[in-house]
């Protein structure tokens, strides 16, 4: 049995919600800085990109031998957003969208964490013999 049959897409779900957050997060606290352009990502293309990608191995040490694709390559292209009513400073961000964005991420975040919780507790269980 693999680890990664189990996990399915999680982690990289994971990785990726977090990554979001954080662009999200970045958003809303430039609402005010005149001439900040939003910032996201197309979450499902970035996730099918990152289920593609063979895995690479980290490089720790400036010795070891490369992988054929580069580790720290981004899985998603950043795109900007359109406002639906641009402000007069140039700025892009739509408090209530990123708000918005933000929680159904956060939510779909917490979601994925319990899956993985309950697939850990069944492990769990199954190696004691329950």
């Amino acid at each position: 049995m693999k680890l990664d049959n189990v996990f399915g897409i999680h982690e990289q779900a994971l990785k990726l919600r977090s990554r979001r957050a954080e662009l999200l997060a970045g958003n809303l606290a430039n609402a005010d800085t005149p001439g900040f352009k939003a910032r996201d990502f197309d979450f499902r293309r970035a996730l099918k990109g990152e289920m593609a990608r063979p895995v690479t191995l980290e490089k720790t040490h400036r010795n070891h031998i490369s992988t054929t694709a580069a580790a720290g390559s981004s899985p998603f292209r950043l795109l900007y957003r359109v406002p639906g009513q641009p402000s007069l400073d140039g700025n892009t961000v739509d408090t209530q969208l990123e708000k918005s964005a933000f929680s159904v991420n956060a939510m779909e975040y917490q979601a994925s964490l319990r899956f993985l919780g309950g697939k850990i507790e069944g492990l769990k269980r199954a190696i004691r013999g329950e």
